[in-house]
């Protein structure tokens, strides 16, 4: 009776061994290519760096631009620890005496999904609910310092406020947060019921907007009763940033809150926010993709190789990188209408399942 209790204590030590040395070479990993592309951005950013006050640079941008990094890419550092570990245990026999005792693939692939799980988790969690709220800072830094993208003005906005109501600017500051020449319009079906023209629209804090020589025209059958004023402060169901949309915004929502302006951005018309639906599936997706790689990771480098470990780790990053490239050329299937921003995400998780499937039963099979 004693046998088979040492047998599973000793799958619990080769469990925690190959997890310690999977999230061991993944942070390490992280670190070393963090380092240098800290150097490089350094390097591209000199003179953004020299002008910005330290603490901001450092508090502001790096203490958020390294997470970002690091979440951006992390199927490909989860594919190059599995790969550098397991080619190492291979290299040293040290698989060949696991499967030796009797242990199958499927059993030494536990320890690989658990740690697989726990960078899937870190990852989604980061991506959906932390970083998000930090790329508020970075991008507000690279606006101020580096390169601003922001967008602050805009033209001919037209947008449904809500079902039967529509919204139009001619033309929108937001440095100054006015709108010149707008108009409100109100339907019931195809019949037009009031309609609200403003020389300038303010915007002042969540939904509330102030008219400023406007004219109202009510339809009540026959009759048009039209009311004039200077001023009417109002509640207008739309913000700035429902049509001042600019590069990388997607990035500063929360999932929870991503979900809430696609669906409001739908119901309102707005047809820019292909990018915003792609940010939202792929985070998803690169959660996934933690397990494919894990499971490709290790089926091509638990086998020894004439040519050493040099090879595994080459075949590793050919394939770790042309997964990234594989996802940014999908997303642009998306952009142009040739498929849903969902599909175009999980494309690459697809068939690279199907690599995975096809790697896995061959080396278990030749086991």
């Amino acid at each position: 009776m004693k046998l088979p209790s040492i047998h599973i204590k000793g799958l619990r030590i080769l469990d925690r061994y190959i997890i310690g040395k999977f999230l061991g070479t993944y942070v390490f990993a992280i670190v070393l290519i963090l380092a240098i592309t800290v150097m490089f951005d350094i390097n591209e950013k000199l003179d953004a760096f020299l002008k910005a006050p330290l603490k901001e640079t450092v508090f502001d941008y790096f203490v958020n631009f390294l997470p970002y990094f690091a979440n951006q890419f992390s199927p490909l550092f989860t594919f190059i620890a599995v790969i550098f570990f397991t080619s190492k245990l291979a290299d040293n026999s040290e698989i060949i005496a696991m499967l030796s005792t009797g242990m199958s693939y499927r059993r030494l692939l536990m320890p690989y999904m658990l740690s697989a799980a726990v960078i899937a988790a870190a990852t989604f969690v980061l991506s959906a609910y932390v970083i998000p709220p930090a790329n508020v800072k970075r991008i507000a830094y690279q606006n101020t310092y580096v390169k601003n993208k922001a967008v602050n003005y805009g033209s001919n906005i037209q947008l449904q406020v809500s079902p039967g109501v529509i919204a139009y600017m001619n033309r929108y500051d937001n440095t100054t947060k006015t709108g010149y020449r707008f108009s409100l319009e109100k339907f019931d079906g195809k019949k037009l019921m009031s309609r609200m023209t403003a020389q300038t629209i303010h915007y002042d804090t969540l939904y509330h907007w102030t008219v400023r020589d406007y004219m109202i025209r009510d339809f009540k059958g026959t009759r048009e009763v039209i009311t004039r004023g200077t001023r009417l402060d109002t509640t207008i169901a739309i913000e700035p940033r429902d049509f001042l949309i600019a590069k990388n915004d997607q990035e500063m929502l929360t999932s929870p809150a991503l979900s809430e302006y696609i669906d409001r951005q739908k119901a309102r018309g707005v047809a820019n926010i292909k990018n915003f639906e792609i940010e939202y599936h792929r985070r998803y997706a690169i959660t996934a993709a933690a397990f494919i790689l894990t499971v490709i990771g290790m089926a091509l480098s638990s086998r020894k190789v004439k040519g050493g470990m040099g090879i595994n780790i080459g075949i590793g990053l050919v394939l770790s990188f042309s997964y990234i490239l594989f996802m940014t050329v999908t997303s642009t299937f998306a952009v142009s209408g040739y498929t849903s921003p969902m599909i175009a995400m999980w494309i690459p998780n697809i068939i690279y399942a199907i690599i995975a499937v096809l790697l896995y039963r061959r080396v278990s099979t030749a086991a």
